[in-house]
């Protein structure tokens, strides 16, 4: 759409980077995003969340689009306070500012995303257990509520609402404008160190002595071992590295690889070899690592879920108390029919304060799974009940499948949430796809 066309809008298909569901509504965009977002019934970033979480509401108001309001608007060298519109993107921030020395105290696993996101899904990354979510680190937001009013909220004028907004989905109020405090970096290079392990036990293991020694820690596990090296895997882990471990210039941006339009090519045969090759490549090691490769390494492949097909893939991540739960959980997942290349352990450390930020204290597994219809929906219901059983809760940025029962079950502050956002939105005029899904919002 023409930036100086900011009424402009027609009626098309929409969907997350799943590509599963798809939705049809009308998507406003402009640099303006006061302008857009008034009667306005979502704001949409760059539409990677995963499932319908981005996605427009049957019989809603158009979607107001937000990458065109992409200006930094102040920052503060000393503090690190950064103030900057909600459509620009982590990718944006990171190339102006890591070579300055600075960077987000949170990023999640790719930097195509916006701050207004970042606060929708109040995201985490591999320092959870240490940064806690990236809305542990904001300091205020400009919002349009539903009524029409543009308000600056902070934990302290609006208590309420602030919390509510992080990790409220974008179902509080549209966010204009994002304040967050960065974090200043030795350098813009990465320490890297990474180990192999036979089997999950060892893993999980490794990655607890990991996380209590390491800021940034994850593991990549293969869903297709069996027996016992059932959930073999790689640990990672990392650092800022110090100005005389690191190059002297800073890195250059990495080059990106155009995935083509293909069938859909992930199947369980795909994914075992897929598997197989990663776990012989990944040898043990240590040195420094560009930045783009550690926290950002399938954004070298532009469009990398093409390899799902039109069909497209959900990915179910689910964070558990327990580390004994996993393997169980990934047998049932294998008997289930599920297999999983992009699969990641992360350490996750207290729940921070959003009202539906969705880290609790565990480890969390994410899994991304070819969409095949009823026997997937069978196999999220079945993940669901056991993660409902076990204390779990799945995360609302990746989820397409999860049904309305089982969200209320692992989400304890729904009632507490849901009484905020009546009493800021009582005609119900903010809705998605995965509202309508969860919570029963009339179309």
């Amino acid at each position: 759409m023409d930036r100086r066309n900011p009424g402009a809008g027609r009626e098309q298909d929409l969907v997350g980077w799943g590509r599963y569901p798809r939705a049809r509504g009308v998507e406003v965009r402009s640099e303006d995003l006061e302008s857009i977002t008034r009667g306005a019934s979502l704001c949409r970033g760059l539409g990677r969340a995963y499932g319908d979480a981005a996605l427009p509401a049957r019989g809603a108001a158009p979607l107001a689009a937000t990458p065109l309001a992409d200006r930094l608007l102040a920052f503060d060298p000393e503090t690190g306070v950064l103030r900057a519109e909600a459509g620009v993107s982590l990718e944006t921030l990171n190339r102006l500012l890591l070579p300055r020395g600075w960077f987000t105290p949170v990023t999640p696993g790719t930097q195509f995303v916006t701050l207004g996101g970042m606060v929708a899904a109040d995201v985490h990354g591999k320092n959870h257990h240490v940064a806690g979510c990236f809305g542990e680190h904001v300091t205020a937001l400009r919002m349009r509520v539903a009524d029409g009013r543009v308000l600056e909220v902070t934990d302290e004028s609006e208590p309420e609402l602030f919390r509510a907004t992080l990790g409220g989905m974008g179902l509080t109020g549209h966010v204009l404008e994002v304040e967050v405090r960065l974090e200043r970096v030795s350098s813009p290079w990465i320490w890297r160190e990474r180990t192999r392990h036979p089997d999950l036990a060892s893993v999980l293991e490794a990655l607890e002595a990991a996380s209590a020694e390491w800021p940034m820690t994850m593991a990549w596990i293969d869903t297709t071992s069996r027996g016992r090296a059932l959930g073999r895997g790689v640990v990672i882990v990392g650092r800022w590295a110090e100005p005389d471990e690191a190059p002297a210039q800073p890195p250059q941006p990495k080059r990106r690889f155009e995935v083509p339009p293909l069938p859909g090519l992930m199947n369980r045969s795909t994914i075992r070899a897929l598997n197989a090759a990663y776990w012989s490549v990944m040898r043990p090691g240590a040195g420094i690592e560009h930045p783009e490769s550690f926290f950002y390494p399938l954004d070298m492949l532009r469009h990398w879920n093409r390899g799902y097909g039109r069909r497209g893939f959900v990915q179910y991540q689910v964070v558990l108390p327990r580390a004994g739960d996993h393997a169980e959980l990934l047998e049932r997942f294998q008997r289930l029919g599920g297999a999983s290349f992009v699969t990641v352990l992360k350490d996750c450390g207290e729940a921070g304060r959003g009202t539906l930020s969705w880290p609790k204290p565990g480890t969390s597994l994410a899994l991304d799974v070819p969409m095949r219809g009823d026997a997937t929906q069978r196999l999220v219901d079945d993940l669901n009940e056991f993660a409902v059983e076990r204390g779990g809760r799945i995360y609302l940025a990746k989820d397409a499948l999860t049904r309305p029962e089982h969200f209320r079950a692992m989400y304890p502050r729904l009632d507490e949430w849901q009484a905020v956002r009546r009493k800021w939105d009582p005609e119900g005029v903010l809705q998605s796809a995965q509202s309508q899904r969860l919570l029963g919002d009339a179309p």
